[in-house]
């Protein structure tokens, strides 16, 4: 009986076609990458609605493999923050000033937390090389090394993509809730999301790194951070975020503040607008009312997040350069400017022909 079992079982398997590579483009493209020795691995999830359309991992990678995604952690650090904004506990409008009493007499006090997380603070995008480092310090270490930094322009004058900045802001949600950085992203945001493995990389009790670009996740985990996103805050019938609160993420926050030339937005799309920017997060297209129709939190290493409501598609690619690697050197390879084709390519082969059913 076994063996008849046993034949019928692989005369079935035999009958099955291989499951259909519902991306064959992204596929060729993130294998050359690996192949091409920039990344030592990497993976990539794509879904829609309820259901996953594509994962793969290239390389060493699984989907639980942990990397650090520099500044996709953007994202989920504004997320953070909003979360203590939808407790009441602070407003997007609380100026610097009103929880870091020493920017009083400073003009960076008068900042305010939405530019705080918008680029357009005024405040240096990055420590100056002569100054303490602008990583692995608690929140409140990096305001006293920022305090006697001048800045760089008067808050909601230009817009200057950085980092800096978002460690004023986690400090702020430090002071409202009476609690550090990382318990505030671990019960807001991780744990109601089970990214059992996604964090602020501490490298020494009470030390997180720059909320800007020190976080470290996995496929898995990033997935639900999309989903929960492109769901209008909630994930498997639970409220993480306010639909108020995404929607002040995914809004134009940029305003009235001096864009220049060659931003991301224009380089990697071409499209000249002013709205590049929501909190946390890249307004890469705009719809003809001015909504974002395609957001995104990329990063120099590699690890690549977006959600196109266009074809209502939403995507990730976990990867980290290899540093090390003589052909990344040699071909000057840009995770940041290469990972966006992603988009294109998924929406090429959804114009094609239907994606492979979940």
């Amino acid at each position: 009986m076994k063996i008849v079992v046993l034949i019928a079982s692989l005369a079935f398997v035999a009958m099955c076609p291989a499951a259909e590579d519902a991306f064959p483009t992204v596929t060729k493209q993130v294998r050359n990458w690996v192949d091409r020795g920039y990344y030592t691995g990497c993976s990539v999830w794509i879904a829609k609605g309820n259901g996953v359309l594509y994962q793969k991992v290239f390389g060493d990678h699984t989907v639980d493999t942990e990397v650090y995604i520099a500044s996709a952690g953007k994202w989920l650090s504004a997320a953070a923050v909003l979360a203590v904004v939808d407790e009441g506990k602070l407003s997007l409008d609380d100026p610097v000033s009103k929880w870091l009493p020493s920017f009083k007499d400073d003009p960076k006090g008068k900042a305010t937390l939405r530019q705080l997380l918008s680029h357009t603070s005024g405040f240096p995008p990055y420590q100056p090389d002569d100054k303490p480092r602008d990583g692995y310090q608690t929140c409140e270490e990096s305001v006293k090394h920022l305090l006697p930094l001048p800045p760089h322009f008067a808050p909601g004058e230009q817009f200057e993509y950085g980092g800096l900045a978002m460690q004023v802001a986690g400090r702020m949600a430090e002071l409202a809730t009476g609690k550090d950085w990382e318990t505030i992203f671990l019960e807001k945001i991780a744990r109601p999301l089970g990214m059992t493995k996604t964090r602020f990389t501490p490298v020494d009790p009470g030390h997180t790194p720059m909320l800007a670009g020190g976080a470290v996740s996995t496929l898995h985990d990033y997935s639900r951070f999309l989903t929960m996103i492109a769901d209008g805050g909630t994930f498997e019938g639970k409220r993480i975020l306010s639909e108020k609160a995404v929607a002040e993420m995914e809004s134009d926050q940029v305003g009235k503040a001096k864009v220049n030339p060659s931003e991301f937005v224009e380089r990697a799309r071409g499209n000249k607008h002013n709205g590049i920017y929501g909190l946390g997060m890249w307004r890469e297209e705009l719809d003809a009312a001015g909504n974002a129709t395609l957001i995104s939190s990329p990063s120099w290493a590699g690890t690549y997040p977006w959600i196109d409501k266009r074809t209502g598609i939403r995507g990730v690619i976990m990867a980290h350069v290899d540093t090390e690697s003589e052909p990344l050197k040699r071909d000057k390879f840009s995770g940041f400017w290469s990972s966006p084709v992603l988009v294109t390519m998924v929406r090429s082969q959804l114009a094609a022909e239907p994606p492979a059913k979940p």
